[in-house]
């Protein structure tokens, strides 16, 4: 399936330092709303465009305020730049109305005597062996992505979703913006608790990028998210993203609003 090259869609949105404008297609639809990668993605593509020499990015903190249709604006503001940090704030807008949120940290790596390293991936199948995953009835935006199998053991015995994941078209496509294209790629963890159908929608997102140099084999990348509460509509969840070599690359966590 031929997809769409999210790079040159980015590169061709920048309008100035900090500001991008694109059309949202179809391909990218959620629902009724853009997918949340791509609206994140593009709104780092607009915060990394507002100053000259960031360092990496290594947080994101993320409001998915209301529904991405047909077209988005994306603006982003310096809040605050230090001798190591940048702090860019991003809002995208839909029409007149306010859809997105977001802060972006920006830090380069310094001498430190606290060093703790987070968990490698659990033992999975290698992603070269995984099985694909085959989508029925999933949202527009999965034509982008490879999906596979982590386990032959499919049964669903908690809450909790873990999937290979790759983006198809990622040529020329800056390290970070691929993680938050990616990051967001499974369903909620809560989807497994579910006993009829009904849409859920990702609220508020954070994710911290463990290491200053994303890299990982053929694209693959090892998604894990697991339901941690749920109820009364909402689900908190936690979130994880380790390389086909089992390296930690990202954590974060979601509150997602659950319609069933």
């Amino acid at each position: 399936m031929q997809t769409q090259n999210v790079a040159r869609l980015l590169d061709n949105a920048v309008e100035d330092a900090g500001s991008l404008a694109m059309a949202v297609p179809d391909g990218w639809l959620q629902g009724r709303t853009a997918y949340g990668g791509l609206s994140t993605a593009a709104a780092y593509w607009a915060a990394r465009s507002a100053a000259p020499d960031l360092p990496p990015l290594r947080s994101a903190q993320i409001a998915f305020a209301g529904p991405i249709s047909e077209s988005l604006r994306a603006k982003a503001t310096m809040l605050r730049r230090g001798r190591s940090s940048a702090f860019v704030t991003a809002d995208l807008h839909s029409g007149d109305k306010a859809a997105w949120h977001g802060t972006f940290l920006f830090t380069a790596t310094r001498d430190s005597s606290v060093s703790l390293k987070a968990a490698s991936a659990p033992t999975v199948l290698p992603c070269e062996e995984a099985p694909e995953m085959k989508r029925r009835h999933a949202p527009a935006f999965t034509q982008h992505f490879d999906y596979a199998y982590s386990s032959p053991d499919r049964d669903r015995t908690e809450p909790m979703l873990r999937r290979w994941v790759r983006l198809r078209d990622r040529d020329g496509l800056d390290p970070f913006a691929e993680l938050l294209l990616v990051g967001d790629a499974l369903p909620p963890a809560a989807v497994t608790l579910m006993t009829k159908p009904g849409p859920v929608s990702s609220a508020l997102w954070t994710i911290d990028l463990l290491v200053a140099e994303p890299r990982t084999r053929d694209g693959w990348w090892l998604l894990e998210t697991r339901a941690q509460q749920a109820h009364g509509g909402i689900s908190a969840q936690s979130m994880a993203i380790w390389n086909a070599d089992g390296e930690a690359i990202a954590l974060g966590s979601q509150t997602v609003s659950i319609f069933a």
